[in-house]
Formats: structure tokens, sequence, C-alpha cells
């Protein structure tokens, strides 16, 4: 089997960076090692700039029926409640800017359904139980052998396999970071029929030898996320009797309260950060290269917009319309914000900083990029490689005149701007003198 594009996982990024492709016209083919999409709510929360890539993509309204807000903390001791804690900062007026501007809550199985529903829609496929062993890889493309079946022929592949990553591991490439707690924790899906679903209810811990856990009501569910921290040297019981046992121990709630167990795993908090995004005809995206601590809801977001930037390029470079260069400057823009989301995720971790206005990923910026070219002598707050405001110009959102996977040249009052299909602005200037050799540049004639 001959394609364009072998996508190795079938999670967020992997599915997102499908859909991306099969509205370009790219013959793309996903492969999952698993027989089925994974359970789990595991990463909930989309952050606003997410929203934005995800109404790009045409699957928002889904999102918006199957989701809902983050409701307010209530913290709990001694089986009392001691008080309200907002789990984010209020939005800033500077934000204005963007139709959403809190996380949308979407447990992890249903966005995943959500985006395995549009690529059907695109045409695309996803091909369960193909297990991929072998890469080889020359100046031509990329073929994969499988546990089974047959191998696929693709021009190039895209490593979306997860923090475990197969591929990566296969390739050399190096995972430099840190373990953020020295024992497990753990993430299950309950239901717990007799408990509130208006708060967020936290349990910090009772003691020195206590450990902190957190019960989230689950938007468009009848159930809660369960998440909680271990000391070092103790694995955590994933059974429903072990579940039933540390809630009873860590909340003032009885064994018999959970009722039920859907989902359960543990994992070592982690912060790690790949050597390179690339080796060859092959690239790393989400959790292959980049693996974040939970706190934040940094890292399905930043593998989300990992596959919204790779995706126009690889359509550009495969449409004949850009050359190969161009794929360069994938790593070139995403590492960086990898690199600065792992910090701030690492430091919400710590508690050293709160979910604020850098948690959205609305300021994150392309502004190094060689991609971005600014000609104006004195830039405006919109610069190139800033993300374009959703303004409203003329009675019409920018945004719904950006849609699609095209360029938009784009006149404001601060100048012409050339924005890119992600929605960056390529370049900027005050007229457009200049404007044609940068479009040669980038493929557009």
């Amino acid at each position: 089997m001959k394609v364009d594009v072998l996508i190795v996982g079938a999670g967020l990024t992997g599915l997102a960076l499908g859909i991306d492709l099969a509205r370009r016209g790219v013959h793309a083919l996903v492969v999952e090692r698993g027989e089925t999409l994974s359970p789990g709510s595991r990463g909930k929360g989309l952050q606003p700039r997410t929203m934005e890539v995800y109404e790009d993509l045409g699957v928002l309204d889904e999102i918006l029926t199957a989701g809902g807000v983050y409701p307010v903390g209530m913290v709990w001791a001694g089986g009392e409640q001691v008080g309200e804690h907002a789990m984010f900062d209020p939005t800033e007026d500077s934000e204005e800017d963007c139709r959403f501007t809190v996380p949308w809550m979407v447990p992890q199985w249903r966005n995943q359904e959500i985006l395995l529903a549009r690529l059907t829609e695109l045409g695309g496929t996803v091909a369960f139980g193909r297990e991929v062993v072998r890469l080889e890889q020359d100046t031509e493309g990329v073929t994969a052998h499988f546990a089974s079946g047959e191998p696929v022929r693709a021009r190039y592949a895209v490593a979306a396999d997860g923090g475990r990553s197969a591929v990566r591991r296969a390739l050399g490439i190096e995972m430099r970071g840190e373990t953020l707690d020295p024992g497990a924790a753990l993430v299950a899906d309950v239901r717990i029929p007799d408990l509130d679903r208006t708060w967020w209810h936290l349990f910090p811990p009772s003691g020195p030898d206590s450990e902190f856990l957190a019960l989230c009501p689950l938007a468009g569910t009848d159930q809660f996320q369960l998440v909680a921290r271990f000391p070092g040297g103790t694995d955590p019981d994933l059974s429903l009797e072990g579940v039933r046992k540390l809630v009873s121990e860590r909340t003032h709630l009885a064994p018999g309260a959970v009722t039920e167990l859907c989902w359960a795993s543990d994992f070592h908090p982690r912060a790690a950060l790949a050597d390179r995004f690339r080796e060859r005809r092959i690239f790393l995206a989400g959790d292959a290269a980049h693996v974040h601590s939970p706190a934040g809801g940094q890292g399905l977001n930043t593998g989300v917009q990992d596959a919204y930037n790779l995706g126009w390029k690889l359509g550009a470079v495969l449409g004949g319309r850009a050359p190969e260069a161009l794929l360069d400057t994938y790593e070139e823009e995403r590492r960086p914000v990898a690199e600065h989301v792992l910090g701030l995720s690492t430091a919400i971790h710590r508690e050293e900083a709160r979910r604020g206005a850098s948690t959205r990923q609305l300021g994150l910026h392309y502004r190094h990029s060689s991609l971005s070219e600014e000609t104006r002598e004195t830039p405006g707050p919109l610069s190139a490689g800033d993300r374009v405001p959703d303004l409203t110009v003329d009675g019409v959102r920018l945004f719904d005149r950006l849609r699609g996977p095209d360029w938009t040249l784009v006149t404001l009052t601060e100048g012409v701007f050339l924005v890119r299909p992600d929605g960056y602005v390529g370049w900027a200037g005050a007229t457009e003198d200049g404007l044609a050799s940068y479009r040669a540049r980038v493929g557009l004639g």
C-alpha cells in the first residue's frame, strides 16, 4: 500500500493531523496498535487556542455539545467544606480578541471519537491493530513494517504514538527531562452517584503521611475523574476495591460511594523534551516529542497544535507548491514552543505558577522563525509570527474569513498581513511592497 503520509498513533495529535491532511487532499493513513481508540478521560482540558484550531478543523460544534466549563474547586478538610478555589485566573482584557476565554472540558475518549468521526467524514482512514515494528527510510520515502499485514510505503511518516513512542526509540532520538514526583499518580473514571456535581472536589493532604486527591465531575457524563498522588515506593491499586479504599481513606465518603470503576491508569509525572523533532522523512509530534505534567492542561493542546503546524507544511510540499525546506520550520517553530510550555506546566505542577493567561496558549508566537518576515520599520502590536486576533471587521469575524486550508491576505489600519493557514502572520508590511518575494519563498507564486 502506498500513501503520502503515514501517521503512527490514533490519539488526538494523530487524528488532528489526519483531519488537516484529509481536507487538503493528502492521502494519509493513521495506524494504531490498539484495536480501538484508547479509553479514559485522561487529558480533558481544551485551551482557547485549541478551540480555535478545532473550529477550523470543523469539529467545534460537536466539541461544544460534548463538553462544558470547569466547575469551581471546593476544598474539603475533616469532612467539612472549608473554602472555594478558583481553578483558573480571570480572563484579562487583552484576551478579548478570542471567542473562547476559558478552558473547555471534554473527556479525552469523547474528544477522540469526535475527531475520528470527522476524519472518516473527510474520507480518512484509521487502521486499528497495526503495530509498527520497523521503519526504513531512503531519499524517496519511508517503508513501515507491521507485526502483521502488508507493509506501507509513504513519502513521509509522523510518530504520534505517545510518550513511550516506539518510533522515537527506534530512531535513537533521546528524551531529556526529569521525573517531577518521587511517587506515582493515579487517574481513574468513577461513578459516585451521591456526590454533588456542582464542584471540583479537592482533598489536600491531611497530614505528613497523606497525599492529595481530587474528584472532578466530567462534563457530558455521569462520571468523575479521580486524580491522586502517592508517596514514593507505593504502587496504586487499580482495582475497584483499591479505589474504594483510597477514596474512603482520603475523603469523607464511604467505600460504597464509588459504585463503578470505568477506567484507571497510573503514571509517573514527568517533563521531557526530544532532542530533535525530525529524522529525515520522519517527524515526531505530540507526546512522542514532549511529555508534560497534567498540571495546567498543556500536553494534549500542544500536541494538537503540533499537528496544525505540520499539516499545512506537509500539504504544501506534497502538493508541489513549496520546497521541502519548508518542513525544516516545523522543528524550528514547535520545539521552542514545547520547551516553553514544558517549563510552564512544570511550574504549575510545583505550584510555582497559576493557571492563567499563559496556559490558554493565545500568546504563543513564531516571531523568531525564518518564516516570519516583518518589513515595517516600526511594527505594531500585531507582528510577523503572531497569532492573528479574532477581530470583527465590517461586522464579520476575521476567523470566518480565515477558515480553511489556505493563506489569506488581510489589510488592517496597522498594515498588510499575509496570514498562514494555521492563523499566524507570515509576512507583515506597511504596503504590499516586498510581498511577492515572500510569496515565492513559501510556494505561493
